[in-house]
């Protein structure tokens, strides 16, 4: 989620572009493993480009798709639906409108999952 300022709707951008070249999780895991911070400068547009490059992607298309601003509508309108929800932070997961957040064991979801799949009317009545 790009809640964090300009660098990290950049960066969020980067990873659909990146994502358009099947290379999401890649870039997902470089782009953490380079954080220094936020909106310190880390995430600038020729940075985001040298990590695709490092990960053999189509350097061409990637700054393109950048460039254009591709995603940039998708990913504000999803930053603005997560603060009319007031979701500020990161990791928070929404199932069928109950609001999980943090980084919780997979036991805790799948406890509101299977209660929301108890919840549905059966289809074979």
């Amino acid at each position: 989620m790009a809640f964090l300022g300009e660098e990290s709707i950049r960066a969020a951008e980067a990873s659909e572009c990146a994502n358009e070249q099947g290379m999401f999780w890649p870039y997902h895991d470089t782009i953490f493993l380079n954080q220094n911070g936020e909106n310190l400068g880390t995430f600038n547009e020729p940075t985001l480009i040298d990590f695709a490059a490092r990960l053999g992607m189509d350097e061409t298309a990637f700054s393109a798709c950048l460039d254009v601003g591709q995603y940039r509508g998708a990913i504000l309108d999803a930053r603005s639906e997560a603060n009319q929800q007031d979701i500020t932070t990161a990791p928070t997961v929404v199932i069928n409108g109950q609001v999980i957040t943090g980084a919780l064991p997979f036991e805790e979801f799948q406890a509101v999952i299977e209660e929301e799949l108890a919840n549905l009317p059966d289809v074979n009545e």
